[in-house]
C-alpha cells in the first residue's frame, strides 16, 4: 500500500529532500553525533536526550569515522555519566575534596617578605644598640697643626694598661697590677686602602719630640721646647689627643681615627669568641711578670692567657720589638677567628663578643660602626695574603730610646699617603 499522497509517485520522489531509504531501519535509528547539553529550562533531570527512545547503533572500534572520538562511541564521557575533565570523587576536578590547590608562589613570596622584614628589623636594632655602646671620648678637633690628609684611612690603635672595670681579684688574676691612671702598652698604625692593609707597630720606647700642643682638658697651649721622650710618655702626659699630635708631628702622617682598648676588654673579647688558636714558637714562653707560661706548639689561649701573651717582653730576646710582633700576630689571629660564619651568624656568640669589645672600647667622636668594621676587616686581611705587618724602621738607640730611621720613615709615609704598595721594611 502506498502511503504517499496521490499526487506523488515514486518518480516524483527520486531527487527530493526527505526521500525514503532503502534501509528497513527507520530514519530515527541512525546514529547521530552526540552533543553534551545542559538541562533546558523546564526539563527535568530525567529527560532523555534527542532520540533517546530509539535503539542506538554501535560505532565500530575506533569511534567516529571522522576522527571525533571525544564526542561519541563507547568511551564517551557523556555515555558514562562522568563530567569531562573531572577527577574521581572531586568537585571541580582538583582531587582535594573541593578545596582549591595551594598557591605556592604566593606562599613563597610572603614568606620571603616576612624573612626580609625580620632581618631588616634585627639589623637596624643591632646597629643602634652597638652604636650606643661606643665610647666616643676622643676629640681630634683639639689636635692642632695637622698634616694634610692622604688617600686611604689611617687608624691609631692603642692598647692601654687601663684597669677600669677590673675588680681586685681580676687584677690579681690577670697580673695587671694596681697602678693609678693608664699608659699605652702598645701602639700601632693601621692603613687601609686599595693596595691591601698595612699594620705598623710603634715601639713604646720610640724616641719622639713633644711638639706644641693644646691641653685636652685645660685648653691651654703648651709650647714645644724640643724635648725628647719615649712615645708612651706622650699619652701619660695628656692622653689620646697629645699622643695623636705627637705621632702626626714625628711622622707627617695624618691620623683619621683613634681606637683604644684596655686590659679588661681585651680579655673579655677573647673569652667571648671561645679563645684564639695560636702557635707558640720553639722553646715555649715563660714570664713571671706577665704570667705567661706556654709550651711550644699550637694551642688555644683564653682571655687571661692571651693578655699574658701580648704583654710578655722579658721572655723575649728582642724585648719590645719581638713583643710588638707577637701583638700583631695575635690581633690578626683574633680578627680572623672572629670574622667567621660561626660567630657572625650565631647571635649567642656575636652579641657577647660585640658587647665585650664595645663596652671598653674608646674611640674618637667621628668614628662610626662602619669605620670600626673597616678597621676590623683590615686587621683580618693583614695576614690574609694582601696585607703587610712591620715595625717602624729603626736606626739604633740613644739613652734607652729607640731611634727611627728617618729616611725610611719618610719613604714609608709617602707610600702610605699616596696609597701605594709599601716597599719599606721594618725591624
Amino acid at each position: 500500500m502506498n502511503d504517499w499522497p496521490d499526487a506523488w509517485s515514486d518518480d516524483n520522489r527520486n531527487n527530493r529532500y526527505g526521500r525514503g531509504s532503502a534501509n528497513a531501519q527507520p530514519e530515527g535509528a541512525r546514529v547521530m553525533r552526540q552533543v553534551q547539553r545542559g538541562p533546558q529550562y523546564g526539563q527535568g533531570p530525567s529527560a532523555p536526550p534527542y532520540g533517546g527512545g530509539v535503539p542506538q547503533q554501535q560505532q565500530p572500534y575506533g569511534g567516529d569515522p571522522y576522527g571525533n572520538d571525544g564526542y561519541s562511541g563507547g568511551g564517551s564521557d557523556y555515555n558514562t555519566g562522568q563530567v569531562y575533565g573531572g577527577g574521581a570523587g572531586a568537585v571541580g576536578g582538583n582531587g582535594h575534596g573541593g578545596r582549591p590547590a595551594p598557591n605556592w608562589r604566593k606562599r613563597i613570596k610572603w614568606t620571603a617578605i616576612t624573612l626580609v622584614t625580620l632581618l631588616v628589623v634585627v639589623s637596624v636594632s643591632t646597629y643602634f644598640w652597638a652604636d650606643s655602646k661606643l665610647n666616643r671620648e676622643v676629640d681630634l678637633s683639639k689636635v692642632i697643626e695637622r698634616p694634610d690628609a692622604g688617600k686611604g684611612t689611617n687608624y691609631l690603635i692603642v692598647g692601654s694598661d687601663s684597669r677600669a672595670g677590673l675588680s681586685d681579684e681580676e687584677k690579681k688574676k690577670l697580673r695587671t697590677g694596681s697602678a693609678a691612671g693608664q699608659r699605652t702598652d702598645s701602639m700601632m698604625i693601621l692603613h687601609t686602602g686599595d693596595n691591601g692593609p698595612t699594620l705598623i707597630s710603634l715601639p713604646r720606647d720610640s724616641d719622639v719630640e713633644i711638639p706644641t700642643f693644646v691641653g685636652s682638658e685645660s685648653g691651654k697651649t703648651f709650647k714645644g721646647t724640643g724635648r725628647h721622650v719615649k712615645l708612651n710618655a706622650a699619652y701619660a702626659e695628656d692622653g689620646p689627643e697629645l699622643l695623636v699630635r705627637t705621632v702626626e708631628f714625628n711622622t707627617g702622617l695624618r691620623i683619621d681615627h683613634y681606637v683604644e682598648i684596655g686590659f679588661a676588654g681585651f680579655a673579655n673579647i677573647v673569652d667571648a669568641v671561645g679563645g684564639v688558636e695560636l702557635t707558640i714558637p720553639k722553646g715555649g714562653m715563660k714570664d713571671t711578670k706577665s704570667g705567661a707560661n706556654f709550651t711550644a706548639g699550637k694551642q688555644t689561649l683564653n682571655g687571661e692567657q692571651a693578655l699574658a701573651f701580648v704583654r710578655t717582653r722579658y721572655a723575649l730576646a728582642g724585648s719590645d720589638l719581638d713583643r710588638t710582633k707577637n701583638q700583631q700576630k695575635f690581633l690578626a689571629a683574633l680578627a680572623s677567628q672572629t670574622a667567621t660564619p660561626s660567630t657572625l651568624l650565631n647571635p649567642f656568640k656575636l652579641y657577647p663578643t660585640m658587647s665585650a669589645g664595645l663596652d671598653t672600647l674608646v674611640v674618637d667622636k667621628d668614628m662610626s660602626l662602619f669605620d670600626l668594621a673597616d678597621m676590623f676587616w683590615a686587621m683580618k686581611g693583614v695576614t690574609g695574603g694582601d696585607g703587610k705587618s712591620m715595625n717602624m724602621p729603626l736606626a739604633g738607640s740613644s739613652g734607652g730610646n729607640l731611634l727611627w730611621d728617618k729616611t725610611k720613615v719618610k719613604t714609608l709615609v709617602t707610600e702610605l699617603k699616596n696609597d701605594d704598595t709599601v716597599t719599606v721594611t721594618g725591624n
